[in-house]
């Protein structure tokens, strides 16, 4: 394969549509970088749609310019796909960013990584654990790694920094971005010790559907998840779904059950996650891992065998009439929802969702 220069990976980004498992495609057939030399009829019988192909063929240079003159001078790296510093672990999950943007030590990627997540509105208690986990797990040569989020998240991080260990912070809004704002403190301290990446381009603002496809990163790039607090709705046990479909581990630390926030937990225990209460719970599963057996694929479901694009059609199909349908619980159908929106087979309109074409 030709090089492909940050330049062309990055036009590549700005082609909406355009997704990892279509450029690999591709690649079996021509030198990415080529695809900017072809005329429109040369694009289309390559198998593009016309969206795509008037994109690649009319690639706005100067927006690929100034997004790279913006990382130059806040000293972000682009890392794309194809780049030897891409972390292994990411090119085996369902739907891998094409590109990360950076800030900080970026030689962190590819190191052992446990994720803690929890609960935004933690309990002190919740607190003190998640800080207290992630010391011990840096402590013992495993990298912290979160979502930069208020409560669980940020008590990790800082367990990680407090003993002078490095950390990562996978965020929802461009990585130059600070969100929360109080968290400016933490994001400075992450930055200087350790690294923060995000798939969205500089200067994107936070917005709700973000943090779902953060959270798949988070697990992607780790060997196991570690749930501290979670309600029983909530965007830690996205996180900790997509672990359990990436064949990652996940642990669970329990707690009272007439506290909401245990909730999460315990609904991951009685799914099959290990019962935690001290670090050496998941050291003993990690460690006797091979480096060259980390990270399994785990076969993606064929498209014709899943219940929701069976049930799904091109008008309008509520939640309620999918569980109907289905028979699946709520939880079930949403977190599979949420899948497909990802994989760009469904999309949420108002009142539903509806199938699409290339679904």
């Amino acid at each position: 394969m030709d090089t492909l220069s940050i330049r062309q990976a990055l036009a590549l980004q700005l082609c909406r549509g355009l997704g990892v498992s279509t450029l690999l495609a591709l690649q079996q057939k021509i030198s990415l970088p080529s695809l900017f030399t072809l005329g429109l009829s040369d694009l289309l019988q390559l198998g593009l749609s016309e969206n795509i192909a008037k994109q690649l063929h009319g690639v706005d240079w100067q927006r690929v310019d100034q997004a790279i003159r913006v990382c130059e001078a806040q000293n972000l790296h682009i890392i794309h796909y194809f780049d030897k510093h891409y972390p292994v672990a990411l090119t085996h999950i369902c739907n891998p960013p094409w590109l990360l943007f950076c800030r900080g030590n970026i030689a962190l990627l590819n190191r052992p990584q446990i994720a803690v997540v929890g609960s935004r509105a933690a309990s002190r208690t919740g607190l003190e654990i998640a800080y207290d986990f992630a010391k011990q797990l840096s402590q013992s040569n495993l990298l912290v790694t979160s979502g930069m989020a208020r409560g669980i998240d940020g008590a990790a991080h800082t367990g990680a920094l407090d003993c002078n260990k490095e950390t990562i912070a996978v965020l929802g809004t461009g990585v130059d971005v600070i969100y929360p704002q109080r968290h400016r403190d933490l994001y400075w301290r992450i930055a200087e010790q350790g690294l923060l990446i995000s798939e969205f381009l500089p200067g994107t603002r936070a917005h709700a559907s973000h943090f779902p496809r953060r959270n798949r990163v988070i697990s992607g790039l780790s060997l196991g998840v570690l749930l501290v607090e979670a309600e029983i709705k909530s965007g830690s046990l996205i996180t900790a779904r997509y672990a359990l479909e990436q064949n990652k581990e996940v642990f669970a630390i329990p707690g009272s059950i007439r506290h909401s926030l245990s909730q999460g937990c315990h609904f991951l225990l009685k799914q099959g996650a290990k019962l935690t209460d001290h670090v050496s719970d998941i050291l003993e599963e990690v460690s006797f891992l091979p480096e060259n057996s980390l990270y399994i694929i785990e076969s993606e479901e064929p498209k014709e065998s899943c219940p929701i694009l069976h049930n799904l059609d091109y008008e309008v199909t509520d939640v309620d009439t999918l569980v109907q349908r289905t028979q699946w619980p709520v939880e079930q159908v949403l977190a599979r929802l949420l899948d497909l929106e990802l994989e760009d087979k469904v999309e949420r309109v108002l009142n539903g969702y509806i199938k699409l074409a290339r679904g």
